[in-house]
């Protein structure tokens, strides 16, 4: 009797819980079994969604400074030696821009920034190879020097920085620079080993002492300890390492035509004139007079390095100081800003490209012509004493037009310690080019990489080149018929020396 009592109860207690959730769910107090529900609705009506149409964010002026300063104690990171399976790296060729330095500018009536541009070991930022490399650069002597390069300081050695010396922050960038890609090259590619011969290393730079020295700190990451007796350090004359073909009238005409479209976009910013005056004003000296020292480059170094930015006190008749007037980030967020603003507008000109395929085709045709030495000879005796990494050390305005030119406008101007390194491939064997080793420039390819990003298929060269699994990389054809020919297609000419000497309107 007991037991058909509790069974009772069970089955009631039961039948009011189904109708209590039937309740619930008609009254959509609870939801319902999406996945069911979306699936006897069909694929009509998935649920999408909604897209919120928005203005894309503007450049934000200061995360982009903080890009441009390049830490050194970030986490280097780069897809630099990495390729399919069973290809091999035949060369490597880099150019850098120099590490962080001291300003060329000084904005009047203020305070230089206090910079120690000595090295040591102890001051951050420093580097497991910093000691040893100022040890090694006292070996200097031992190496072979063109021209001046001999004489100029191998380390920034002045307690305060002079106008535009590498400090220790800019050593220690391309101490990382070259240790990450001796990770990427030597390590995992064995591209040099430890005979490695002096016709297969190149090293150039101008006679600057901040490019001397970046690439000094970039080869000392590259090859810790490198043989001086085997090293030639060569000088260009030229920013634009335009070697013996840097006559170029045209280049000119297109450089001094974006400088006034450069101008005339500066005065036009009202924002950036009203911020001009306001600077002016708090450091009590003429508008015109702090344009011409160029204040963003010192503003420049005060953000790198996490100085407070310049005062300048005003005094009053009776020469007693007045209320201490000080430049602030908003001045320089504005003048950052409109550097932003003037890369689009430079893009949408049209001018500086023009500009920047006269002044760079030079380094890039040496550039072609080594890598297509090698790429012949990638299978004789002969290719070992190619040079299979070459370094470039080199300014701003030499690596801002090799990259318009190459087609990568969009990325940026570029930052200090930037890297651009151009990659020599040698496919795996395929039947069809067994009978062709050796020979030709079948199965040779080419990889473009900036900072570490691989911008191969970004680039004017290989934008509209089919990308398989067949083919992975861009053909080294490719990159050839572009710097001999087809660079030279939006001037309307089809040689460098027909373009430098045609008219410009």
């Amino acid at each position: 009797m007991l037991a058909r009592t509790r069974f009772i109860m069970v089955v009631v207690v039961g039948a009011l819980l189904a109708v209590l959730s039937f309740s619930l769910q008609y009254l959509h107090l609870i939801p319902t079994n999406p996945v069911a529900d979306q699936r006897s609705q069909g694929k009509s009506r998935k649920r999408v969604n909604p897209v919120l149409h928005t203005e894309p964010p503007s450049p934000d002026p200061i995360r982009d400074t903080h890009q441009y300063c390049n830490y050194p104690n970030l986490t280097e990171h780069g897809w630099e030696g990495h390729s399919p399976a069973d290809y091999k790296l035949l060369s490597v060729q880099v150019m850098i821009r120099h590490g962080d330095r001291y300003p060329l500018y000084s904005i009047p009536k203020t305070k230089r920034p206090a910079i120690d541009c000595t090295l040591t070991d102890k001051r951050k930022p420093s580097h497991p190879l910093l000691a040893s490399f100022i040890n090694h650069m006292a070996l200097g002597g031992r190496g072979h020097w063109d021209a001046s390069l001999g004489s100029l300081p191998r380390l920034p050695n002045h307690s305060s920085c002079e106008t535009g010396e590498l400090t220790q922050t800019g050593v220690v960038q391309h101490l990382k620079n070259g240790d990450h890609l001796r990770q990427a090259y030597i390590k995992r590619h064995n591209l040099l080993t430890d005979d490695w011969s002096p016709r297969q290393l190149w090293v150039e730079t101008t006679g600057k002492s901040r490019t001397l020295q970046s690439g000094l700190a970039f080869l000392f990451g590259f090859l810790p300890n490198f043989d001086w007796s085997r090293l030639t350090v060569r000088q260009q004359w030229s920013t634009l390492f335009c070697g013996s073909s840097c006559e170029c009238p045209a280049r000119n005409r297109y450089l001094d035509q974006d400088q006034r479209r450069q101008y005339r976009h500066r005065t036009a910013n009202t924002e950036l004139e009203h911020t001009y005056v306001a600077m002016a004003k708090a450091l009590g000296v003429a508008t015109k007079t702090l344009r011409a020292a160029n204040p963003v480059d010192a503003l420049l170094c005060h953000f790198c390095h996490s100085l407070a930015f310049p005062c300048s006190s005003t005094r009053t008749l009776s020469d007693t100081p007045a209320e201490e007037a000080c430049l602030t980030l908003q001045h320089f967020a504005v003048i950052r800003r409109q550097q932003k603003d003037d890369e689009l507008d430079r893009r949408e000109a049209g001018i500086y490209r023009r500009y920047a395929v006269l002044a760079a085709h030079p380094y890039l045709n040496r550039t072609a012509t080594r890598l297509e030495r090698i790429a012949k000879s990638r299978q004789t005796r002969r290719g070992k004493e190619e040079a299979v990494f070459a370094l470039a050390s080199a300014h701003d305005v030499t690596m801002a037009p090799l990259l318009s030119a190459l087609g990568l406008e969009g990325a940026g101007f570029p930052r200090f310690a930037a890297r651009l390194v151009f990659e020599l491939w040698n496919g795996p064997e395929v039947k069809e080019n067994s009978r062709k080793k050796g020979k030709g420039l079948d199965n040779v390819f080419i990889r473009v990489l900036y900072n570490g990003e691989d911008l191969t298929f970004d680039t004017a060269f290989c934008r509209d080149h089919r990308r398989d699994s067949a083919q992975p990389l861009c053909p080294l054809g490719n990159f050839l018929s572009f710097v001999k020919r087809d660079m030279f297609n939006i001037i309307n000419a089809t040689s460098y020396q027909q373009a430098c000497h045609q008219n410009v309107l």
